[in-house]
C-alpha cells in the first residue's frame, strides 16, 4: 500500500452518491445512483450478439450516463437507503473507483456509509465486496447520522461540540429521524470555531480544530436505535406530488419530461411558507409578483414551451407539515414526528436532543424548513408544558424547554463531509478493519465498527 495517499469517502444514497477523497470539503462527484444494463432481449444482428456474448458484464453506464440511455434497462440498486441488489452495487462501485475517482483500490483505506439499523448481514456483504473483488486495505463503516451531527460543527449555531442531538436526514428517498447520544462533549469558545478540513494531494489537517484526540469525542456517539422513526416523505415524494399538480393544471408540458420539469420546479422555484392560507392569499391578490415562469425545450421536436409555477412553489415541501395532501395513510407533521422521537428517548438526554436537532440532506435545503419546523416544534413542546402545569393545578411550574434547529452551509453533503472529517484523523487508520484481519476472521469483522456502537 502506498503511504500517504488520502481515504476514499463514498456516500451511497437512495437517490445520489457522493464521492471523493477524504480533507475535501465537498464531494469531487455527484451523481445518480443508477445503473443502466444492456436489456437480455435486446433486438439486433445475431451475428452481433454472438459476438457480444460475454462482455455483457462489461457493457454498463452509471450516473448520468445511465438516465435514458436506449436500449439498456436504468435500474437503482439502493432503495429507502438500503442495498437491494448486490450484483448491480458491485458493477456501480466499479466504476466508481476506476473511472471517477481513478484510484487504485489497493492504495486507499475505504470510509463508507451505512443507514440507520442497517443489518449485519449487510455490512457482511459490503466488507466482501470491498475486501475480495477490489482487495481495498482497510474498509470502516460509519453511521450516517452520526457523521451528519459531526458536520453541523461548522454552523454558527453550535456552541458545543457534541454528539448529542437528533438527526433529520431527508434524502431523495427515505426521510429518518434519529436520536444520537453521547456521554461527553467538548466545549467549544466562540474564537475556536470547528475549522474545515483542508484539501492536499497527500492527505490533510486532522479537520477537528484545536483537539489532539478527536476521536476520544467521536467515540462516545452512538444511536438510539429503537427510537428512530422513519417518515414516508421525501425528495421522490415532492417531486411526484409537483408533478400530479402540474399535471392537473398546466396541458403544455409535454408528458415524457414531467417527471424531469416537476424536479427542475421542486430545485429551482420551492420554498416552505409559514402559513399556507396567508399563502395562498399573497398568490391570489397579486399574481404578477409570486407566480414564476419555467422555460424548457421539448427533447423530441426542439420546440421550446413554458409553463406558469404558482402554489406548486408552497405546495410541494408543505407535505412535510401536512402530509396527508400526498400520502393519505400518513398524518403526522414532521414537528410531530420529532417531538415523539425525543420523547421516547431516556428522559436525561431529552433535553439536550431539542436543543441540537440537525438537518441533513438535500430535501431539507428547502428556504425557512429549518425555522418552520423550530417554531412547530417550539408549539408542541410549549403546549405539552402548559398542560402539565394545568393539570398540576399550578403546583408545578416546568422549566422552559429550549427547542434548536440546526442548518448549516455544509447541510446538503453533511454526511459526506462528516466522513471526510473522520477520514482525515490519523486515528482513523487504527478504526479501520484491516485486509489482514478479514482474512483472519471473515467478514463478520465488519458487524461492528470500534468508534460509533448501536445501543438498540
Amino acid at each position: 500500500m502506498a503511504v500517504n495517499l488520502p481515504p476514499c469517502v463514498i456516500d451511497c444514497g437512495t437517490g445520489y452518491t457522493k464521492i471523493g477523497y477524504a480533507g475535501n470539503t465537498e464531494p469531487q462527484f455527484i451523481m445518480p445512483s443508477c445503473i443502466a444494463v444492456r436489456e437480455s432481449a435486446a433486438v439486433g444482428d445475431q451475428a452481433q450478439r454472438r459476438l457480444m456474448r460475454g462482455l455483457d458484464d462489461l457493457d454498463f453506464y452509471i450516473g448520468d450516463e445511465a438516465i435514458d440511455k436506449p436500449n439498456y434497462a436504468t435500474k437503482w440498486p439502493i432503495r429507502h437507503g438500503i442495498i437491494e441488489d448486490w450484483d448491480l452495487m458491485e458493477k456501480f462501485m466499479e466504476q466508481v473507483i476506476f473511472k471517477y475517482l481513478r484510484a487504485e483500490p489497493e492504495d486507499h483505506n475505504f470510509l463508507m456509509t451505512e443507514p440507520p439499523l442497517n443489518t449485519p448481514e449487510n455490512r457482511e456483504y459490503l466488507a466482501e465486496i470491498m475486501f475480495e473483488t477490489f482487495n481495498v486495505p482497510g474498509l470502516y463503516i460509519a453511521v450516517q447520522a452520526v457523521l451528519a451531527l459531526a458536520a453541523s460543527w461548522t454552523s454558527r449555531q453550535v456552541g458545543e461540540r457534541t454528539l448529542t442531538g437528533i438527526v433529520i436526514d431527508s434524502g431523495d428517498g427515505v426521510t429518518h429521524a434519529i436520536p444520537v447520544n453521547s456521554k461527553d462533549s467538548v466545549a467549544c469558545c466562540p474564537q475556536t470555531k470547528p475549522t474545515l478540513p483542508q484539501a492536499s494531494a497527500h492527505g490533510s489537517c486532522d479537520g477537528l480544530g484545536r483537539y489532539s484526540s478527536p476521536l476520544a469525542l467521536w467515540a462516545e456517539g452512538y444511536v438510539i436505535g429503537s427510537c428512530i422513526k422513519h417518515i414516508p416523505i421525501a425528495g421522490r415524494d415532492i417531486t411526484y406530488f409537483i408533478q400530479q399538480l402540474l399535471r392537473e393544471r398546466e396541458i403544455g408540458i409535454p408528458p415524457e419530461q414531467s417527471l424531469e420539469t416537476a424536479k427542475a420546479v421542486k430545485e429551482r422555484y420551492c420554498y416552505i411558507c409559514p402559513d399556507i392560507v396567508k399563502e395562498f392569499t399573497k398568490y391570489d391578490s397579486d399574481p404578477g409578483k409570486w407566480i414564476k415562469k419555467y422555460r424548457g425545450i421539448n427533447a423530441i421536436n426542439k420546440n421550446e414551451f413554458h409553463i406558469d409555477v404558482g402554489y406548486e412553489r408552497f405546495l410541494g415541501p408543505e407535505i412535510f407539515f401536512h402530509p396527508e395532501f400526498a400520502n393519505p395513510d400518513f398524518l403526522q407533521p414532521i414537528s410531530d414526528v420529532v417531538d415523539e422521537v425525543i420523547q421516547n428517548c431516556p428522559i436525561d438526554v431529552r433535553r439536550p436532543l431539542y436543543k441540537n436537532i440537525v438537518l441533513s440532506g438535500g430535501s431539507t435545503m428547502f428556504r425557512d424548513f429549518g425555522r418552520r419546523l423550530q417554531r412547530d416544534l417550539k408549539r408542541v413542546v410549549d403546549a405539552r408544558l402548559r398542560l402539565s402545569e394545568e393539570l398540576s393545578g399550578g403546583r408545578i411550574k416546568p422549566k422552559p424547554m429550549e427547542v434548536q434547529v440546526v442548518t448549516h452551509h455544509m447541510q446538503r453533503y453533511a454526511v459526506w463531509f462528516g466522513g471526510s472529517m473522520l477520514a482525515s484523523t490519523p486515528e482513523f487508520l487504527h478504526v479501520c478493519h484491516s485486509k489482514k484481519d478479514y482474512e483472519e476472521y471473515g467478514p463478520s469483522i465488519c458487524r461492528h465498527n470500534p468508534v460509533f456502537g448501536v445501543m438498540s
